[in-house]
């Protein structure tokens, strides 16, 4: 029987990353969301020790969508949060990470959050980061579902400090 390999996993990538010896950080976007999981390698198979979708920042008071800029710092943040872990290794799969990145962000809020990511400067832009490229874009939209969505976008900074805060107290 012949078994083909969809190569879906670069295998000399994934070796140079279990050789680090720290857990992997595995941030993947689904069309609803973003996901952040810390795997930790084990013989009998890799272990999850933590997975936090952009879909639980609801319960922290997130109105916004699950898969934004400003969502994908949240959950990183919220990721650092719930983890036991201190450390961990980026593994981004097949991407190829590009300027802003939603997975930039991630990183910046695991790293605000307490994890070491080993990541070093990330290129991130602030004002990406609270949401200015959303806001400009409801800016022109006419109707009232944009105008409401619109305004409360203008209060996105605020709106992330909040639910930063809301995880600080209830995260663990």
């Amino acid at each position: 029987m012949k078994v083909e390999r969809n190569r879906s996993t670069n295998y000399r990538k994934r070796l140079k990353l279990l050789k680090s010896g720290l857990p992997r950080l595995v941030v993947r976007k689904t069309d609803s969301t973003v996901m952040g999981q810390i795997i930790q390698y084990s013989e009998d198979g890799d272990k999850t020790l933590v997975t936090i979708y952009g879909r639980d920042l609801k319960k922290y008071g997130w109105a916004f969508s699950p898969k934004n800029i400003p969502a994908s710092y949240l959950t990183g943040f919220l990721l650092a949060k719930k983890s036991s872990a201190k450390e961990a290794i980026l593994d981004k799969g097949n991407r190829t990470l590009k300027k802003d990145s939603f997975i930039y962000y991630f990183l910046k809020g695991a790293q605000d959050g307490g994890l070491d990511t080993h990541a070093g400067e990330l290129p991130i832009s602030e004002e990406r980061l609270y949401g200015a490229h959303i806001a400009k874009h409801y800016e022109n939209k006419k109707g009232n579902q944009f105008h409401l969505v619109g305004e409360k976008v203008k209060s996105m900074r605020e709106e992330i400090n909040k639910v930063i805060d809301n995880i600080k107290q209830h995260g663990n």
